[in-house]
Order: structure tokens, then sequence, then C-alpha cells
């Protein structure tokens, strides 16, 4: 009875001893799964953390892709990582990066394996210069699917699954488009060969995790670019702006018998509309005002152009219609067929009681006459300039002298007067201009542009400009 009850001590001592050390194994694997756990967590947090502070300063689209896939190599502790983004087309994928040792994840040649066998760099070179088409490999399939996958069996990916058992196998694989929104930004993966583990589920939704905010981050790095480079435009369009307002005169040249008042109103940061005042000699002086087609930095070049041009030829010319045909031949083999100048030049003689005019295609001049009050509208012939080579526009464009007495006024407009738009999309019209012009003809030149430009601006409203204004108002005095 002694040695039962014996036995039966030693059995419980042993019992507990057993169970004692089975509680201390589980106790240490449920420690260092907790430190695994921590390990990734941290892992994690550090890379959150990187991708705050990149956003800190300016940070070059490189590093952030660095940060990305070396990123997420270093938590999961993957072979290699690649990133594909989207081109400018939307149509294929461009590598952005790729870490070092990244086992292929697209179809490799033959040529490039068997070169990569004595020059390592060769299968470097092409798989970060290869872009992935729309369906291309798994790579292709995925991104134009929109699903992540993890795959372990590779008989889906024939271009995976022949280089398995080489030097440049993958056996394991996780990857996943990059989606933010309604954009498919690219694709994230994440490989392993064939002496590392196979990635598991848990890796798995960690590895999604991270893609979500690395598509959130890509997307921002792109908006933040966008909006740099608007900031940049923005600067150089008023560097633009500023120097296309020192070619503008600032006033005109006084003359005897004239007074001349003239003022041009962009509709964005730079006009395609063009005026100037031109010394042709001590007793005359020409005015030319012209609107370039089309709107922007491609219509004031033209306009830069087109000053040069005229200035060289009108101190050679004694007729209008002459310097025009003359600019006309030079503009014409430089400006794109969807392109032309309408203009017109006025010479003023203050030894004469009339001007020379004529017309390229431009908006018709009006003529107050201060004796009856009345507004004429001014139509000589003539074409735009940059259409015809020379032959036709030449016949067609000549000279048309305009008698002025006291007080009578030469109006030079673009269609930015007379085509302001208001709420409801009505035109201002040459019948708002030509009662503007009688209301204000005894103010003067710079008066008349004053009542014009306001009586625009009232009909307008909040509406905003949609084209270049520019106003010429020459006064016989």
């Amino acid at each position: 009875m002694r040695f039962l009850l014996f036995g039966l001590l030693v059995a419980a001592l042993l019992g507990w001893l057993l169970t004692y050390q089975r509680s201390r194994w589980r106790i240490r694997a449920l420690e260092r799964s907790n430190e695994a756990i921590q390990v990734e967590e941290n892992l994690v947090f550090d890379f959150l953390h990187g991708l705050g502070e990149a956003f800190r300063d300016v940070i070059r689209p490189h590093d952030l892709h660095r940060l990305i896939v070396e990123s997420s190599v270093r938590i999961l502790d993957a072979h290699g990582g690649a990133l594909y983004l989207v081109d400018r087309s939307g149509m294929r994928l461009m590598p952005a990066f790729l870490s070092r040792g990244c086992p292929p994840l697209i179809d490799v040649p033959e040529r490039v394996l068997q070169q990569a066998t004595t020059n390592p760099a060769a299968l470097d070179s092409f798989l970060r210069s290869h872009p992935i088409e729309m369906d291309e490999g798994l790579v292709g399939r995925l991104w134009k699917s929109g699903e992540a996958v993890l795959l372990s069996d590779l008989a889906d990916a024939p271009e995976l699954s022949k280089l398995r058992d080489t030097a440049h196998g993958t056996a394991s694989v996780m990857i996943t488009p990059l989606l933010y929104g309604r954009q498919n930004l690219g694709v994230l993966a994440l490989a392993n060969g064939p002496m590392s583990a196979s990635f598991t589920p848990s890796d798995f939704v960690v590895f999604k995790s991270i893609s979500e905010q690395s598509a959130f981050a890509l997307y921002n790095a792109i908006i933040y670019s966008e909006a740099n480079e608007k900031k940049r435009l923005d600067h150089d369009l008023q560097i633009a702006r500023d120097i296309q307002r020192i070619l503008l005169p600032s006033q005109p040249p006084p003359i005897e018998g004239f007074d001349i008042a003239g003022v041009n109103l962009p509709a964005r940061q730079v006009s395609g509309d063009y005026f100037d005042y031109i010394t042709v000699d001590e007793e005359r002086l020409g005015v030319v005002i012209a609107d370039v087609s089309g709107k922007g930095v491609p219509a004031s070049l033209i306009m830069a152009i087109c000053r040069s041009v005229l200035r060289a030829e009108a101190r050679l010319a004694q007729s209008p219609a002459e310097v025009l045909r003359k600019v006309n031949r030079q503009l014409y083999p430089d400006i794109k067929e969807d392109m032309f100048i309408s203009m017109a030049y006025v010479i003023l003689d203050h030894k004469n009681d009339h001007v020379t005019l004529s017309r390229g295609g431009h908006d018709a001049p009006l003529l107050y006459r201060a004796a009856t009050r009345e507004v004429a509208v001014l139509k000589p012939s003539g074409m735009a300039l940059g259409i015809d080579s020379g032959d036709v526009f030449d016949r067609i464009t000549g000279d048309f002298s305009v008698p002025l007495e006291r007080d009578d006024c030469l109006v030079l407009y673009t269609d930015g007067v007379t085509e302001a738009l208001d709420a409801n999309g009505d035109e201002f019209g040459p019948e708002r201009m030509i009662r503007s012009l009688r209301a204000s003809a005894k103010e003067g030149a710079q008066g008349v542009i004053n009542r014009i430009t306001a009586d625009v601006r009232n009909f307008a409203g909040g509406h905003p400009q949609h084209d270049d204004i520019t106003l010429i108002v020459v006064r016989k005095i």
C-alpha cells in the first residue's frame, strides 16, 4: 500500500513537471511569436513613418519607389521585390524600381538568360527596361483584372515556372495592383526563391495593407508633383507676361494733331493680341493692331515674331498695304496651317487731314464723325496674314484713305471687345460698342477707352473674360 501511494505521488509529480515544462515551452513559443509580431509591427510602423517623412520635404519619385519596395521586402523578409507603374499612355507598365536580386517576374528571352550566365548585368538591364503590356504574363493580367494573388503553385504562370529550378527561379510570389479610388496606378510584387520559405496567408494580409498605403503615397506624390509643375509653369508664364508687357507700348509717342490711347487686357497670363506705335519718320507715325488666332503661349510667340518683322518693315515703306504684304510674305512659311494673323495698320501724317489705313482681315475699324455724331464702319478689302503666300494677298490688300476733321475718332479693336459674353451667353456686339463710342467721344482718346472697357466689364458681370481685349483710339485735335 505504501509503495502504491509512493508510485502515485511520483506519477503526479512527473505529470506536474511535464505539464510545467509544456507550459514553459508554450510560453516561450508565445513570447517568440509575440516578439516576431512586435518586430513586424515595428517594421510596418517604420514604413508608415518613412512615407510620412518623405512628404515633409520634396521627395524624388525614385526615392519613394525604392522606399516602398525595400520596406516591403524587409517587413515580409522576401527575396526581392518590384514596383511597376502605369506610363502616360495608361496602356502599359514601366519598371519603377526592382530590388537587388529580385527574381524575374516576367518572361525572359532565352538569349538574355544565356548572356546572364557570364554577365549578370544583362538580366538586370533587361528587367529594368522592359515594359509590360496589358495582359502580358502574370503581372500584366493581374494589373488588368485588379486582383491580388498569393501563389506558391506557379502552374498558371509559365514564365515563372520555367525558371523555378534555376538560379533565377521564383517559388512563391505575392502580387497586388496599386488601387486608389478608381485609379489603377500599377503593380507591387514580392518574390521568394526556391531556397526561401513560401509566403503565408498572414504575410499576404500584411502585404495587401502595405500596398494600400503605397498606393495612397504614390497618388499623393503624383498630385504633389503636378502641383509643383503647375507652380513652375505659372512662374514661367508670369515671366512671359512681364516680357510681353515690355513688348507692348506703355504710352504713345507724341505726334502733332492727334490724341492717341491704347490698352491690352489679356484673357490669360499671356496674350495673342498685339498693338504698337512705330515712328516712320519725323512727320508720320504708324499705328498697328493685330490678333493671332488662338490663345495662350503659342499665340503670344507668333505675336512676338510678328512684332519684330513689322517693326523692321514699317520703317522702310511709305504705304501701309506695302508693309502688310512684306510682313505676310515673311511670316507665311513659319505659320502653321491652322493659325493666322488679322491686322490693321494705319499711318498718321500730321501735315495732312487724313490717315491711310490697310486692313489684313481684321475687325472693321469704327470712324466717329464729331460734326454729325455718326459712326461709320470702315471695310477696306484685305485678308488675314499667314493664309496665302502672297499672290492673292497682294492683289486684294490695298491702302484706304480716311479724311479726319477736328474731334473725329478712329477706333481700332480686336474681337475680344465685340464678342465679350454675359452670363446668358449674349455678345456685347458692335452696336453696344458704337453707343459707348458716341457717349464718350468728347472725353478724348483715353476717355473713349475707359468708357468702352467699363461698359464691356459691366455687360459681362461676373462672367470670365474668354478672349484678349485690345483697343486703340486715334482722335484728331
